[in-house]
């Protein structure tokens, strides 16, 4: 299954189909953006095997800069990514889904490629992916805040937020090692 409600917090084992759906729409970023994009890559909990996730499909495109995405809007809508504006500074939010059901499948986010945005995505996935008793950790985490806040997705998330930075820190730390 891909797709959750908007505002609704709602897991799922990991499955297969995640990975290989993000597979065949990153093939389609790449034909739309062309060599705009330097990196199209699965992120989110979707692509860390180890764990439940909310069946949306985040989606991190690195570009050398966001004002090269801009021209490429009206092409990306006409292929179903909803531009949703810059959600967080530094990065613009494209978004697909069932829009007359309030649902959304697909969280692309595109930021500069190299910067702290996009490491974080990669360094994340890759660490958890890598240290199964840190995805473990996270899980948990989840799952207590789905069960706790399961129609407020922004209190689900916000609850995540210290864990996720001391993941962050863990795995940029790792990264570094590993290099």
């Amino acid at each position: 299954m891909i797709g959750l409600k908007r505002g609704t917090v709602e897991l799922l084992p990991h499955q297969e189909a995640w990975s290989q759906n993000a597979e065949k729409i990153i093939g389609i970023l790449k034909q739309l953006l062309g060599n705009i994009a330097v990196d199209i890559q699965h992120v989110g909990s979707t692509a860390v095997v180890a764990i439940q996730a909310k069946p949306i499909i985040d989606i991190a495109a690195g570009v050398w800069d966001l004002s090269e995405v801009l021209p490429y809007i009206e092409t990306l809508e006409q292929h179903g990514f909803i531009f949703r504006g810059e959600d967080v500074p530094g990065q613009l939010l494209f978004v697909m889904g069932d829009f007359e059901n309030d649902t959304r499948t697909h969280h692309i986010h595109v930021v500069k490629w190299n910067s702290t945005a996009w490491n974080n995505y990669i360094n994340f996935r890759d660490y958890l992916n890598a240290h199964p008793e840190k995805a473990m950790n996270y899980d948990v985490c989840k799952q207590r805040l789905a069960l706790q806040f399961p129609n407020d997705r922004n209190r689900y998330t916000s609850g995540k937020q210290k864990l996720i930075e001391c993941l962050l820190i863990e795995a940029g730390a790792w990264k570094s090692q590993a290099q």
